[in-house]
């Protein structure tokens, strides 16, 4: 279970202080996906941030499964993200020097050499997204949208609790866009999926959607 509640976000430079996010609250089950909609500089990706334990929140709590990422240190913090989010955003982020197949493996050297059954699954993701035929590829040798199909593999290698996609089809042609939104809408029955857009067609992909106004989240 995800549990957002009353998060605030505010920056402060010099005597003034900016609101980002004001009592955002959000909970999601497993098998539950939202997406959340609206205008640029309203905290959309702010509050993608909070919950995925990479920004901490002026005021309000973050849990999953209970357990509340800023009460731990900077390492616990790093393995906590590591073990339950994945991420996916508009650039795909990956290692120009690595491999596909390699990049989609990044995540887990934090546990060392890949094992086997990480490989094996490694290369089952990239099949799911009709990437084996690319997987000693560059990605200076793919499209847009094989890279981030490419990067969608990697944020589901360890299997994470919660997928937090930020504008994942923006930077893509629409039949790009087209390919990796179906991917997004099938997605495994028991994930948790926030997916953050300015699309109104992938929007409208997920059966619970929100819009953020006015700095809060309301029902679309």
């Amino acid at each position: 279970m995800l549990e957002a509640r009353n998060i605030a976000k505010s920056y402060t430079a010099g005597p003034v202080s900016v609101g980002i996010l004001k009592d955002v609250s959000l909970t999601l089950a497993p098998g539950e996906a939202v997406s959340i909609m609206g205008p640029s500089g309203s905290g959309k990706s702010t509050l993608l941030y909070i919950l995925g334990g990479l920004e901490a929140p002026s005021a309000g709590t973050v849990t999953l499964d209970g357990e509340n990422p800023y009460a731990l240190d900077e390492a616990r913090q790093a393995a906590w993200r590591n073990r339950n989010i994945g991420f996916l955003f508009q650039d795909h982020c990956l290692l120009p020097q690595l491999s596909v197949l390699e990049n989609v493996l990044t995540p887990a050297l934090v546990d060392g050499t890949p094992s086997d059954d990480t490989q094996q699954r490694a290369r089952r993701l990239l099949d799911q997204v009709g990437l084996s035929n690319r997987l000693a590829h560059k990605p200076g040798e793919l499209s847009g949208g094989e890279k981030q199909r490419a990067a969608l593999a990697r944020a589901l290698i360890r299997q994470p609790a919660l997928l937090l996609c930020d504008e994942p089809t923006g930077n893509l042609d629409r039949k790009s866009a087209d390919t990796v939104a179906d991917l997004l809408s099938a997605l495994p029955k028991d994930m948790m999926v926030v997916v953050v857009t300015h699309s109104p067609d992938l929007a409208a992909r997920f059966p619970k959607r929100l819009e953020m106004h006015e700095s809060s989240l309301r029902v679309r």
